[in-house]
């Protein structure tokens, strides 16, 4: 389904509450479910919208998804199926008198009166939420694939080339990774999936994706973390250190005092925000080494700071 602004789908604000939703949904859903208006299309095409609205404001993490991410970005990672996945409708439509109870297939429930079979009310439900119509057939089916990839290809942004088997044969598929995504974000690339049948609309094609460990940098969210161990005496009197980055070498200068676990940043060194100029900052985080075995003249000095309360 094309992107689209799901507050004002249902008539919401982007801060109202979850039962206020709820409540601008029944009065959206009695009005055009297809119960009340029979064979018509435009209800149908409505009614098809607000649900899928609601699926997701409805939900906490999908919600919070969409507001990170926007429409065109939520769309991206989420297939239908995501989208409907766990969507507690069949309470509200046996609020409002449609269909029987709380169980079973919620759709099949929605279209199961007037004499319908379960696979008819099945296959209802594919011409409203699937893409197609009845006399052209159920769009094909989502393929799901993971991709993993390096650290630096997740910074950068990168194309890659996947092959993988479906029906026997072996395809390829260019995927363009933007910068700065992280592990278990997906990828949607639309019509890729499985041609459907009767030559209706293929399915989609979904990459989850899996960032690999980098030896140096370590992410927290859009904030890149570099681990930097240092000696006591640059921890007691400061020094100047040149410190790998993922936009390469920086110098840094560590300030006399510095304690152990003490993180310096690095403003705008982090990791890029999808779709958005702004990156994270990277954070020097300061470990001081305390040596294993000294030799005599280093026993004799550190004796003499213990003498003297350092």
């Amino acid at each position: 389904m094309a992107a689209k602004d799901y507050y004002k789908v249902l008539g919401v604000e982007k801060k109202t509450p979850e039962a206020e939703i709820k409540k601008a949904y029944k009065k959206l859903a009695f009005k055009y479910h297809p119960d009340k208006n029979p064979d018509d299309k435009k209800a149908e095409e409505r009614f098809k919208e607000i649900s899928e609205a609601y699926a997701v404001l409805s939900d906490k993490s999908k919600r919070a998804k969409y507001d990170q991410f926007g429409s065109s970005g939520f769309q991206q990672r989420y297939s239908q199926e995501d989208i409907f996945r766990g969507a507690n409708l069949n309470d509200i439509f046996s609020e409002m008198g449609f269909g029987g109870g709380g169980g079973g297939d919620i759709f099949g429930q929605i279209f199961g009166g007037g004499g319908r079979s379960r696979r008819q009310s099945s296959s209802r439900m594919d011409d409203l939420f699937g893409g197609g119509g009845g006399s052209r057939g159920a769009k094909g089916q989502d393929l799901s694939l993971e991709l993993t990839i390096d650290f630096m290809d997740a910074f950068n942004g990168c194309e890659k080339t996947v092959d993988y088997v479906h029906g026997n044969k072996k395809q390829g598929v260019k995927v363009k990774v933007p910068a700065g995504i992280s592990s278990g974000q997906k990828l949607r690339l639309t019509g890729k999936g499985a041609p459907g049948p009767r030559g209706s609309q293929a399915g989609d094609m979904f990459f989850t994706i899996k960032v690999a460990d980098h030896p140096v940098f370590k992410r927290d969210g859009n904030d890149v973390i570099i681990e930097q161990e240092i000696k006591i005496s640059d921890a007691v009197f400061g020094t100047s250190l040149e410190i790998q980055t993922p936009h390469g070498n920086r110098k840094v200068k560590i300030p006399a005092g510095i304690q152990s676990g003490t993180k310096l940043r690095l403003k705008g060194l982090g990791m890029p925000h999808i779709g958005k100029k702004a990156a994270g900052h990277a954070y020097v985080r300061v470990a001081i080494s305390i040596p294993k075995k000294l030799n005599d003249a280093q026993k004799k000095l550190f004796k003499k700071l213990a003498e003297e309360g350092c």
